[in-house]
């Protein structure tokens, strides 16, 4: 029976994915506290570690750093962020492989099982680069997000120049060099971030719902509890100067999704 410590401080969560590889014949360790992590991960010396990039307490690549060269087992990290400075980080920290949240529980096993099957990090056959399930996602949402108003690649673009260009008010939004600019001042986003916002201001005074943000972001199904979407809106508004405790520019239409208000910036 092969071990398992599994650090996750969402507790339901933890429990849940516990439960189902002990289905599976692991005998899994939790944890919920990335301080409590290194000394149960060096104790255990599991076969494979399943570590959460964001922990209270240390996070998770400390962690990885903390216990790499202590244990022989595996390291997956388990990450919300689609940042490709994340993914790369995991990876050289020492880590042999990551998923992105929402996790589906199928997509992990056969996950765990290929690095425990390998003597070496979870590799393509033709490749042999890392396998990066975020690249798949994000590859299908850049060709798929608002096809018909945008192309985020290629040398035509679908639409004429100026419908490449956003303005409202003092914010300033250019899809062709990824550029967002408050009042003449550059906003420093990440790439899923700035896919966010062009979809947002690309349907202006429309509610989007989370489903489709996420399907056209993210290239994936909504599951009804993943918050990567409400975490970047959250980000978007602190950065673009929306106060985040009572919005104006991007609003939350309970139980809906959220709305681009075109006249308030």
């Amino acid at each position: 029976m092969a071990k398992m410590v599994l650090v996750e401080d969402d507790t339901k969560l933890c429990a849940l994915l516990a439960a189902y590889f002990r289905q599976q014949q692991f005998d899994v360790t939790e944890v919920n506290d990335g301080a409590e992590a290194p000394a149960v991960i060096e104790a255990v010396q599991p076969d494979i570690v399943i570590l959460d990039l964001m922990l209270p307490g240390m996070d998770g690549l400390s962690v990885c750093k903390a216990v790499r060269e202590h244990i022989s087992g595996k390291i997956l990290m388990l990450t919300a962020s689609d940042d490709d400075i994340d993914h790369v980080a995991c990876l050289e920290i020492g880590a042999d492989d990551f998923v992105c949240k929402p996790i589906k529980p199928r997509v992990l096993l056969a996950r765990v099982r290929m690095l425990l099957r390998r003597g070496a990090p979870d590799m393509d056959a033709e490749s042999h680069e890392p396998i990066d399930m975020a690249d798949n996602a994000n590859a299908f949402a850049n060709t798929s997000v608002n096809a018909q108003s945008h192309s985020t690649h290629g040398d035509a673009p679908l639409v004429p120049e100026a419908e490449r260009e956003r303005q409202y008010g003092a914010l300033l939004i250019n899809q062709r060099q990824r550029r967002c600019e408050v009042a003449g001042e550059p906003i420093n986003l990440t790439e899923s971030e700035f896919n966010l916002l062009w979809l947002l201001a690309c349907r202006p005074d429309e509610v989007l719902t989370r489903e489709y943000l996420v399907l056209e972001t993210r290239g994936i199904q909504y599951d009804g509890l993943d918050r990567t979407i409400d975490n970047k809106i959250v980000t978007l508004r602190k950065k673009l100067g929306d106060n985040p405790s009572l919005p104006r520019k991007i609003i939350t239409v309970r139980g809906k999704g959220y709305l681009f208000v075109p006249d308030r910036w």
